[in-house]
């Protein structure tokens, strides 16, 4: 089955759209990627949903969740989405699942509310030090990103997109309390994206392994055969590492 069911909910911040499947706890929470969408998990939201509770939802701008209107820096995002789950009635603990940009989201909501989180993973995420590596891309490509974000300035709405707010979010983090010891896994590609040098990937790759020492139950997998986006070149690796988050939260709890 590769459609996903999805609904809108007004909440205090704004109409947002989401899919929500499957019973028991700790519930899981998939957290997208920059502008993704929620189809971008239909390889695996609905093996996730047998084993628990399973939410996906776009952030503001995205799909059918409202526009914008405020800055989406990482408070922004984690406040919304705690909103969002309290208004569809999903209750902590859970099991945040963050991809590229989504896994900035997860790290920060797991350092403001630890009490809240069960267990983490964190699939190709953003690392605070991977802005450096634009610093090793060709001149041409930098002054492309910096042209194409001028055009942002003519949409009332993108101006506050959240690719815009990188930095502060990762100021955002830096404040915040250390990562939680609760069962963490992270995902990596382990193949080069295309156009990436091989410096770029060197440090992409130490940032990963960065990950894995956020706390003392850090387990790495490497999805050999995938690039970026794991759960659709390699799902079955992403859903072995949330089974396995699972499976150790409620042994724990037992």
């Amino acid at each position: 089955m590769n459609s996903i069911g999805k609904n809108k909910i007004q909440t205090a911040y704004g109409t947002m759209e989401y899919a929500k499947s499957g019973e028991g706890t700790p519930a899981v929470i998939l957290i997208n990627g920059g502008s993704g969408p929620i189809e971008g998990w239909f390889k695996i939201f609905h093996e996730i949903a047998e084993q628990s509770t399973v939410v996906a939802y776009n952030r503001f701008g995205v799909g059918g969740s409202q526009k914008p209107a405020v800055p989406q820096h990482g408070q922004a995002v984690v406040d919304s989405l705690r909103e969002l789950l309290r208004e569809i009635g999903v209750n902590p603990p859970y099991i945040l699942v963050g991809h590229s940009l989504g896994g900035l989201y997860a790290n920060l909501f797991a350092r403001q509310y630890s009490d809240e989180i069960a267990g983490v993973v964190l699939l190709e995420s953003s690392h605070p030090k991977d802005l450096t590596i634009n610093e090793t891309q060709p001149p041409f490509i930098r002054r492309l990103n910096q042209l194409l974000g001028i055009f942002d300035s003519f949409s009332p709405h993108r101006k506050w997109n959240e690719v815009h707010y990188v930095e502060e979010t990762i100021n955002q983090l830096a404040q915040s309390a250390p990562f939680p010891e609760v069962p963490l896994f992270v995902v990596s590609g382990g193949k080069k994206p295309p156009m990436m040098p091989e410096s770029a990937f060197a440090i992409r790759k130490e940032n990963q392994l960065d990950f894995v020492r956020l706390n003392q139950r850090g387990t790495h997998l490497i999805a050999d055969s995938s690039g970026h986006f794991p759960q659709l070149s390699e799902p079955e690796i992403v859903l072995r590492a949330i089974r396995e988050c699972i499976h150790t939260v409620r042994n724990m709890q037992r």
